[in-house]
C-alpha cells in the first residue's frame, strides 16, 4: 500500500494513473467530509479523513481496581 499524503485530487488521480492496479493507494491529509467525493472518484482504494477523530469530543474515563475480599486473614 502506498500512502498519498497531502495531495490534491488531481495529484492523486495522476498517481493512480502511473501506479499498477495491484498496488493499493490511500489518500490522506486535508481530506474532509465535504471534499471526500473528489478523492473517491480518482480511483484511490482508501481515504483517511482525520476530521472524524480530530473533532470528536473528549471523554475522560478512569477505572479503579480494588482487591476482592476473600475472607482470609
Amino acid at each position: 500500500m502506498i500512502l498519498l499524503d497531502n495531495m490534491t485530487p488531481d495529484e492523486v488521480a495522476k498517481a493512480r494513473g502511473i501506479t499498477p492496479g495491484s498496488m493499493l493507494l490511500e489518500a490522506s491529509g486535508n481530506i474532509t467530509l465535504e471534499n471526500a467525493r473528489a478523492y473517491a472518484v480518482t480511483g484511490v482504494d482508501r481515504i483517511a479523513i482525520g476530521a472524524i477523530t480530530h473533532s470528536a469530543p473528549i471523554l475522560d474515563l478512569s477505572m479503579r481496581v480494588t482487591p476482592k475480599k476473600t475472607g482470609r486473614a
